[in-house]
Protein backbone atom coordinates (compact mmCIF):
# COMPACT_ATOMS: atom_id res chain seq x y z
CA UNK A 1 0.00 0.00 0.00
CA UNK A 2 1.05 3.59 -0.47
CA UNK A 3 1.51 6.37 2.07
CA UNK A 4 -0.04 9.84 1.94
CA UNK A 5 1.68 12.57 3.95
CA UNK A 6 -0.38 15.65 4.83
CA UNK A 7 2.34 18.29 5.06
CA UNK A 8 1.89 21.71 6.64
CA UNK A 9 3.84 24.46 4.85
CA UNK A 10 4.59 28.10 5.77
CA UNK A 11 1.73 30.58 5.86
CA UNK A 12 4.03 33.34 4.64
CA UNK A 13 7.62 33.26 5.83
CA UNK A 14 9.27 30.33 4.03
CA UNK A 15 11.71 29.88 6.91
CA UNK A 16 8.87 28.63 9.12
CA UNK A 17 8.88 25.18 7.53
CA UNK A 18 9.94 22.30 9.81
CA UNK A 19 12.95 20.03 9.25
CA UNK A 20 10.59 17.07 9.18
CA UNK A 21 8.48 18.67 6.42
CA UNK A 22 11.59 19.30 4.32
CA UNK A 23 12.81 15.73 4.77
CA UNK A 24 9.36 14.39 3.89
CA UNK A 25 9.15 16.44 0.70
CA UNK A 26 12.65 15.29 -0.28
CA UNK A 27 11.91 11.61 0.25
CA UNK A 28 8.42 11.07 -1.20
CA UNK A 29 7.90 9.88 -4.76
CA UNK A 30 5.45 12.64 -5.71
CA UNK A 31 4.15 15.94 -4.33
CA UNK A 32 0.51 16.90 -4.83
CA UNK A 33 -0.37 20.57 -4.44
CA UNK A 34 -3.03 23.20 -5.02
CA UNK A 35 -0.95 25.37 -7.35
CA UNK A 36 2.22 23.91 -8.84
CA UNK A 37 3.67 27.37 -9.54
CA UNK A 38 3.18 28.44 -5.93
CA UNK A 39 4.65 25.25 -4.50
CA UNK A 40 7.68 25.47 -6.81
CA UNK A 41 8.74 28.63 -4.98
CA UNK A 42 8.98 26.70 -1.72
CA UNK A 43 10.63 23.66 -3.28
CA UNK A 44 13.22 25.75 -5.12
CA UNK A 45 14.22 27.49 -1.88
CA UNK A 46 15.07 24.14 -0.31
CA UNK A 47 16.45 22.57 -3.51
CA UNK A 48 13.76 19.91 -3.67
CA UNK A 49 13.07 18.38 -7.07
CA UNK A 50 10.11 16.03 -7.26
CA UNK A 51 7.29 15.32 -9.75
CA UNK A 52 4.28 17.55 -9.05
CA UNK A 53 0.60 16.80 -9.59
CA UNK A 54 -2.27 19.20 -8.98
CA UNK A 55 -5.08 18.70 -6.52
CA UNK A 56 -7.43 21.59 -5.85
CA UNK A 57 -11.03 22.13 -4.83
CA UNK A 58 -12.44 22.84 -8.31
CA UNK A 59 -11.32 19.46 -9.69
CA UNK A 60 -11.17 17.21 -6.64
CA UNK A 61 -12.15 13.99 -8.36
CA UNK A 62 -9.48 14.28 -11.06
CA UNK A 63 -6.84 15.11 -8.46
CA UNK A 64 -7.85 12.22 -6.21
CA UNK A 65 -7.71 9.82 -9.15
CA UNK A 66 -4.13 10.91 -9.90
CA UNK A 67 -3.07 10.53 -6.27
CA UNK A 68 -4.77 7.16 -5.75
CA UNK A 69 -3.19 5.74 -8.89
CA UNK A 70 0.22 6.41 -7.38
CA UNK A 71 -0.70 5.16 -3.91
CA UNK A 72 -2.12 1.97 -5.41
CA UNK A 73 1.32 1.31 -6.89
CA UNK A 74 2.83 1.54 -3.42
CA UNK A 75 4.29 5.00 -3.91
CA UNK A 76 4.47 7.77 -1.31
CA UNK A 77 2.73 11.08 -1.95
CA UNK A 78 2.96 14.34 0.01
CA UNK A 79 0.05 16.75 -0.19
CA UNK A 80 0.57 20.46 0.47
CA UNK A 81 -1.86 23.35 0.18
CA UNK A 82 -0.76 26.84 -0.87
CA UNK A 83 -0.13 27.74 2.78
CA UNK A 84 -0.64 26.26 6.22
CA UNK A 85 -2.14 22.92 7.15
CA UNK A 86 -4.21 21.04 4.55
CA UNK A 87 -7.68 20.30 5.84
CA UNK A 88 -7.69 23.32 8.17
CA UNK A 89 -9.71 25.81 6.10
CA UNK A 90 -7.75 24.49 3.09
CA UNK A 91 -8.46 21.61 0.68
CA UNK A 92 -7.48 18.21 1.99
CA UNK A 93 -10.36 16.80 4.02
CA UNK A 94 -12.07 15.07 1.10
CA UNK A 95 -8.75 13.68 -0.12
CA UNK A 96 -8.04 12.15 3.29
CA UNK A 97 -11.46 10.46 3.38
CA UNK A 98 -11.03 8.92 -0.07
CA UNK A 99 -7.49 7.72 0.64
CA UNK A 100 -8.60 6.19 3.96
CA UNK A 101 -11.39 4.31 2.17
CA UNK A 102 -8.67 2.57 0.13
CA UNK A 103 -6.77 1.62 3.31
CA UNK A 104 -3.63 3.55 2.44
CA UNK A 105 -1.58 4.91 5.34
CA UNK A 106 -2.01 8.63 6.13
CA UNK A 107 0.62 10.48 8.16
CA UNK A 108 0.31 14.12 9.35
CA UNK A 109 3.39 16.35 9.22
CA UNK A 110 2.44 19.30 11.48
CA UNK A 111 3.60 22.86 11.07
CA UNK A 112 2.55 26.51 10.75
CA UNK A 113 -1.03 27.62 11.34
CA UNK A 114 -2.49 31.12 11.35
CA UNK A 115 -4.98 29.90 13.95
CA UNK A 116 -2.28 28.76 16.38
CA UNK A 117 -0.13 31.84 15.74
CA UNK A 118 -2.99 34.19 16.54
CA UNK A 119 -4.06 32.28 19.66
CA UNK A 120 -0.50 32.44 20.98
CA UNK A 121 -0.64 36.25 21.14
CA UNK A 122 -4.32 36.54 22.04
CA UNK A 123 -3.96 36.41 25.80
CA UNK A 124 -7.20 34.49 26.24
CA UNK A 125 -7.60 32.40 29.38
CA UNK A 126 -10.38 30.01 28.45
CA UNK A 127 -9.55 26.38 27.74
CA UNK A 128 -11.99 26.20 24.83
CA UNK A 129 -11.45 28.19 21.65
CA UNK A 130 -13.70 27.70 18.64
CA UNK A 131 -12.24 27.73 15.13
CA UNK A 132 -14.89 28.89 12.68
CA UNK A 133 -12.75 29.54 9.60
CA UNK A 134 -14.41 31.54 6.83
CA UNK A 135 -17.99 32.69 7.36
CA UNK A 136 -20.48 32.71 4.51
CA UNK A 137 -20.03 35.58 2.01
CA UNK A 138 -23.82 36.03 2.07
CA UNK A 139 -24.72 38.86 4.44
CA UNK A 140 -27.72 37.24 6.11
CA UNK A 141 -26.05 33.88 6.76
CA UNK A 142 -22.82 35.53 7.88
CA UNK A 143 -24.51 37.87 10.33
CA UNK A 144 -26.74 35.15 11.77
CA UNK A 145 -23.79 32.85 12.36
CA UNK A 146 -21.79 35.68 13.89
CA UNK A 147 -24.64 36.38 16.30
CA UNK A 148 -24.69 32.71 17.30
CA UNK A 149 -20.94 32.71 17.95
CA UNK A 150 -21.15 35.86 20.05
CA UNK A 151 -23.78 34.24 22.29
CA UNK A 152 -21.28 31.59 23.33
CA UNK A 153 -18.90 32.13 26.24
CA UNK A 154 -15.67 31.04 24.57
CA UNK A 155 -13.34 32.89 22.20
CA UNK A 156 -13.49 32.10 18.49
CA UNK A 157 -11.33 32.62 15.42
CA UNK A 158 -12.50 33.70 11.97
CA UNK A 159 -10.54 33.98 8.74
CA UNK A 160 -11.47 36.75 6.33
CA UNK A 161 -10.36 38.19 3.00
CA UNK A 162 -9.35 41.86 2.52
CA UNK A 163 -12.49 42.35 0.44
CA UNK A 164 -14.94 41.50 3.25
CA UNK A 165 -13.06 42.27 6.44
CA UNK A 166 -14.62 45.73 6.91
CA UNK A 167 -18.11 44.29 6.51
CA UNK A 168 -17.30 41.69 9.14
CA UNK A 169 -15.91 44.28 11.55
CA UNK A 170 -18.97 46.50 11.04
CA UNK A 171 -21.24 43.58 11.92
CA UNK A 172 -19.15 42.90 15.03
CA UNK A 173 -19.48 46.56 15.95
CA UNK A 174 -23.26 46.35 15.60
CA UNK A 175 -23.69 43.07 17.47
CA UNK A 176 -21.03 43.35 20.18
CA UNK A 177 -19.34 46.77 20.17
CA UNK A 178 -17.42 46.20 23.41
CA UNK A 179 -15.95 42.76 22.66
CA UNK A 180 -12.17 42.79 22.46
CA UNK A 181 -10.65 41.39 19.29
CA UNK A 182 -7.15 40.62 18.08
CA UNK A 183 -6.53 40.88 14.35
CA UNK A 184 -3.57 39.39 12.53
CA UNK A 185 -2.96 40.70 9.03
CA UNK A 186 -0.44 38.96 6.78
CA UNK A 187 0.80 36.79 9.65
CA UNK A 188 4.50 35.82 9.36
CA UNK A 189 4.98 37.91 6.22
CA UNK A 190 7.06 41.06 5.65
CA UNK A 191 4.21 43.49 6.37
CA UNK A 192 2.68 41.58 9.28
CA UNK A 193 0.44 43.63 11.57
CA UNK A 194 -1.19 42.75 14.87
CA UNK A 195 -4.12 44.96 15.87
CA UNK A 196 -5.88 44.95 19.23
CA UNK A 197 -8.99 46.72 20.46
CA UNK A 198 -12.70 46.68 19.77
CA UNK A 199 -14.18 46.59 16.28
CA UNK A 200 -14.57 50.37 16.07
CA UNK A 201 -10.93 51.15 16.84
CA UNK A 202 -9.74 48.61 14.30
CA UNK A 203 -12.11 49.91 11.61
CA UNK A 204 -10.74 53.41 12.22
CA UNK A 205 -7.16 52.17 11.98
CA UNK A 206 -7.80 50.37 8.69
CA UNK A 207 -9.57 53.44 7.30
CA UNK A 208 -6.44 55.51 7.89
CA UNK A 209 -4.34 53.00 5.95
CA UNK A 210 -6.53 53.29 2.88
CA UNK A 211 -6.46 50.27 0.55
CA UNK A 212 -6.77 47.05 2.53
CA UNK A 213 -4.53 44.18 1.49
CA UNK A 214 -3.57 40.79 2.87
CA UNK A 215 -5.34 37.92 4.56
CA UNK A 216 -6.89 38.42 8.01
CA UNK A 217 -7.18 36.15 11.03
CA UNK A 218 -9.52 37.51 13.70
CA UNK A 219 -9.71 36.36 17.32
CA UNK A 220 -12.91 37.46 19.07
CA UNK A 221 -12.09 37.17 22.76
CA UNK A 222 -14.37 35.57 25.32
CA UNK A 223 -16.99 37.74 27.04
CA UNK A 224 -15.05 37.85 30.32
CA UNK A 225 -11.76 38.87 28.62
CA UNK A 226 -9.73 41.48 30.50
Amino acid sequence: MGTLYIVATPIGNLSDITYRAIETLKNVDTIACEDTRHTLGLLNKYEIKKPLISYYAAEEEKGISRILSRLDKGESVAYVSDAGTPGLSDPGGYLVRKVREKDHEIIPIPGPSAFAALISIGGVSGKTILFEGFLSPKKGKRKNRLAQLLERDESFVIYESPFRVIKLLEELKELAPDRKIVVGRELTKKFEEILYGNSETIIDFLAIKGKIQGEFSILVCEKKYG
